[in-house]
This record gives C-alpha cells, structure tokens and sequence, in this order.
C-alpha cells in the first residue's frame, strides 16, 4: 500500500477530529473565555507568567508531551504487531481518548488556580487519593526525568554530533527570551532568528563533534547524564521567560519544520509500506490487546500529559480561548508525528532485507544495533534525503533530542510543583515549600536512579503511565458529574482504558513471576498498581453515588 494514503487518510481524520469534536469537548467542559486565566490574575514572574502568543504556550506544550514516546511507541509496535493496527489507534486514541484527556485536564486546572491534577483530585475525591495519586505521580515524574537524562546521555555519547546543537539551543533561547520579552520584538522576526542559529548550530555540530575525554562509552554517558540533570535542575527554577518559554518555543518550531519537510518528503517519494500492516497478533511483547496500546503511549494517551497540562502549562496561559488549541490541538499534532515516525520505519525503511541487488537500511538490523533512534533518524534520513542529503539522519536525531531536552527540563519542574504541594502543604514539611530544596531533592532521587539501575523497573512504566491517563479522566468524570454536566465523554475512555491497563499488569505480572528467572520485585509493583487502581476506581463509585443522593432528580447531561 502506498505510505502517502496511508497518512494522508490518518492526517485527515485527525483534523477532523480537532474541527469538530474538540468543539463538542469545549462546550461539555464548560471553558469560559471570558474568565481570568490564573497567569494573569496570579503574575508571579517565575512560574506563572502569561506566554506572549498562544504560539508560543504551544511549543512548550507540544514539545513537553511529544518527548521521545510518540517515535518510540510506533516504532516498536510496528515491529512486533504492524503498522495498520497501530495507525488506527493512534488516530481513535488521539482524537477520542488522548486530546480529550489533555483538553480536560488543562481545563480544570485553569478552573483550580493552576494547580496540579493530583491536588484537584483531593478537591474531588478526598485527601486520601489524593495522596496515593500524587505519590504514584510524583515517582513515576521522577522515573521519567531518570530516564529521559539516562537517555539523552547515552545518545550524546554515541552520538557526539548533536551535542553542539543540544546545549547551544539554550543559549539560543536565552538571546530569544531577551529580544522577546525585554526588547519587545515580533514574535515571528524572533523566530526565525532563533531558526537560523539553530540550523547553523546542527552544521557546526556535524562539522565540531564534541566527544568528553574518556575512553569508556559508558563512562561518558554517565558524566553526560549527570550534567543534564544539572542542566535540569537550573533549568526548573529559572524564570520561564527566561527559558522555558524561548526555548521551548523554539523547539516547537523546529518540530513544525521537521515533520514539515519529512511529510513533504512523503508526498514527493511516496514509498510504498514495505512493512505488513499485521504482523502478529501475539509476540514475544506480549498480545496485541492489551500491550500495543501501553506501547504506543503518548502517540494516543499518555498520563504524563495531564501532569504538564495542569503543571506548567496552565500557570501560562494568557486567555481561556486559547486552552482548545492548547490543549485539544496540541495532542493531535502530536499524534501526526506519531503517524510520521510510523510511516519513516514502516516504508523508509525494508523489512528483514534489502531487494536483491539493492542496498538500503533494514530495520531489524538498525533497531537491533542502534535502538529505535537509530531506526527512526534513518527512516527519516531516508523521506527528506532529497533536501538534507546525508544530513537527514542527524536532523531526525536532533529532533529527538530536542523532544528529551524539553521534556527533562518541564518534567523535573513539574516535579518541583509535585513535591511542594505533596510533602510542603499536605505532609507540612518546611524544607519542601521552598523550591530550591524540592529540586535537589527531585535531582537528587532522579540522579541515583539515572546512574543506577534504572531499566529494571522500566518495563512497567508504560502500564504506569496509561493508568494515570485513565485515572485523570476518572476524576474529570466525577468532577464533570459533581457540576451535573457532560461526562460520558471522559467516562468512557477512562473505562475502557482501566481495562486495558489492569489487563496490561495483570500480563506482566504473569510473564515476570512466571519467566525462567523470576522477577519478584516487578511482579510485586505490578500487583501495588493494580490495587493502586482499584482503589481509586472504587473511592471515585462511592463519591458519584453520594454525589447522586445529594443531587435530587438525579445527574443532568449525557
């Protein structure tokens, strides 16, 4: 099948989904857009500060949720189940589950002063969960920044070309913020200034490869991780318009550019899919239902999402109105470039082997030897090759580690939030309401777990992550029905996505105790999720069915 149909037809739905039903989403959750949004009335000028342009929220936004799980996620699950069923998920899951899950939740953090989903849902469902929630959201946080630091540590190693490009978009975005916000020039000369130095820092980067003076790989890769998670560290307490803002925005814009030129490049190649659309239903990854769908993540829905949606992002909004295209739009632009890495290792790449006579990447051969990294940045390499030449590899690879840069520096500042509200107001401890003491404690957990052993327990984090996606749309949905509006909308995929999630544990737990060497401590987290869960589910049953007694005639809406 022709790769043009295949995302032009999946492009297509998404925007439609974003034209009409985010309207729908809008109207049920009651947005105001005449309402004060907490950025203005609560101007700190630290963290919250109303964005100059809705544009440039929405980089930040986008490039905070995106990360490295929309390439990830397609990657894998077209190796192991193909790319049809994973395409239609993406779009079902986007449009329907994910948008709204990040819509709502920005939503009601606007409605709560811009504070965090997890002290929302104490306002809703009692203090009780809301501390289960907000200790699951608070480690998870810190497996990601672990994680995302590890991870763009070792690619910096491996990959010494992107380092230039990696740290000089910092200062990039500082000379950004200072032109925009204390010079007060155009949001869009600024940009395409910002651009420029950026494409002259990817050549200067490809020519200048910056290599740390040690002979072991992994030790580089640890000295990296450790300078990110500094870089992370700073980065959370500095004024947003210092960097977040700049920097972020400029990101989004080289995101834009990217899937710009690889869908671009689709429409003038126009490859044909050389992976099947079905490879399996079962594989060594598991059953298609439930695996691919806690596989593919942020592609369709993700719970880390909401945890940026109602933790920075929130606290800078500068009008109501702008929350849909924020919110809503922002998850469905991040489910085209899930679509994008589907198409760039499924027909950019040959599947098992090259035709005879014919040389060109595999892509079991490069997710085998380079990662999906490697698979995705050649499959890209090979959709713009006609405007980057050999530099399309290295393009598709800056992308990527512009999405981590992002995400570890909004993710260890979302923690910081996390950690004043759960162990500064809730457990009352002093030290943790000052948010130079919650940072080094963030970067402190985040650090032994980057520099230790921290695959161990990644293997539940995909389940971890989609449990909170359907534990927010639970709290949505008892809000929504406390206010005796719309919730079906919320309710539904906050089902559907429990079960598949509880189904996804309930798997592991199996593999993991049942494997030829047992991993106890896995099985053992498994099953505390799943209470975890349970719990949650069965305390929101109780507050809908006091909620009910409580409100004569019953709830109103759908």
């Amino acid at each position: 099948m022709n790769s043009l149909v295949v995302a032009g037809i999946a492009v297509f739905l998404l925007l439609l989904g974003y034209i009409f039903y985010s309207r729908k989403v809008k109207e049920w959750v009651g947005l105001d857009d005449n309402e004060v949004p907490p950025a203005v009335a609560m101007n700190d000028g630290v963290d919250y500060v109303p964005a100059k342009h809705w544009t440039i929220l929405f980089g930040h936004h986008f490039a905070s949720i995106a990360g490295a799980a929309p390439v990830i996620g397609p990657v894998i699950a077209c190796l192991y189940w193909g790319w049809l069923p994973a395409v239609i998920w993406i779009v079902v899951g986007g449009t329907l589950f994910g948008a709204v899950h990040d819509f709502t939740a920005l939503v009601m953090s606007l409605k709560h002063k811009g504070k965090s989903i997890t002290t929302i849902t104490e306002s809703v469902m009692g203090k009780t969960s809301k501390i289960i929630f907000s200790v699951f959201a608070f480690l998870s946080l810190i497996l990601i920044v672990a994680v995302f630091a590890a991870v763009a540590g070792k690619t910096l190693a491996t990959t010494p070309e992107v380092v230039i490009p990696t740290f000089g978009l910092v200062v990039v975005a500082f000379v950004i913020g200072f032109l925009m916000y204390r010079m007060q020039y155009p949001v869009l000369l600024c940009s395409i200034a910002g651009l420029l130095l950026l494409v002259g820092l990817i050549v200067a980067g490809y020519y200048l490869p910056i290599r740390l003076p040690f002979a072991n790989e992994d030790t580089v890769a640890r000295w990296w991780t450790v300078i990110l998670l500094l870089y992370g560290m700073v980065a959370s307490v500095t004024p947003v318009t210092l960097l977040l803002q700049p920097r972020d925005h400029l990101a989004g814009v080289v995101l834009y550019m990217g899937m710009f030129f690889g869908f671009l490049g689709l429409v003038i190649t126009r490859p044909e899919m050389k992976a099947p659309g079905v490879v399996a239903f079962s594989s060594k990854m598991g059953w298609m239902w439930p695996m691919l769908f806690v596989s593919i993540a942020c592609g369709a829905i993700s719970g880390f999402h909401s945890l940026v949606a109602s933790g920075t992002t929130s606290k800078q909004v500068p009008r109501m109105r702008d929350a849909r295209i924020i919110g809503y739009g922002a998850m469905i632009m991040e489910s085209a470039l899930a679509i994008l890495a589907v198409i760039a290792v499924s027909a950019g790449l040959y599947w098992k082997s090259a035709p005879a006579g014919v040389e060109g990447p595999v892509y079991q051969e490069l997710f085998n030897k380079g990662g999906w990294i490697k698979a995705f940045g050649t499959g890209y390499g090979e959709l713009t090759k006609l405007f980057f030449g050999g530099l399309g590899t290295l393009i598709g690879i800056t992308m990527l580690k512009t999405f981590i840069m992002t995400t570890l520096d909004s993710a260890t500042r979302i923690t910081r939030y996390l950690c004043n509200e759960l162990l500064g107001e809730t457990f009352r401890i002093p030290y943790m309401k000052n948010k130079y003491a919650a940072t080094l404690l963030v970067g402190v957990l985040a650090g032994a777990l980057a520099l230790g052993n921290w695959q161990a327990i990644w293997p539940v984090f995909g389940a971890a992550n989609q449990l909170i996606a359907s534990l927010v749309l639970i709290v949505a949905s008892v809000y929504f029905i406390t206010r005796r509006r719309s919730f079906l909308f919320t309710a539904v995929p906050a089902v559907i996505m429990l079960v598949t999630t509880i189904g996804a544990l309930v798997y592991n737990t199996y593999i993991f105790a049942t494997a030829e060497k047992p991993n106890i401590m896995l099985a053992i987290i498994d099953v505390m999720l799943i209470i975890l869960a349970v719990f949650l589910a069965y305390t929101a049953l109780l507050t809908v069915s006091r909620i009910r007694k409580n409100l004569p005639g019953g709830t109103q809406g759908n």
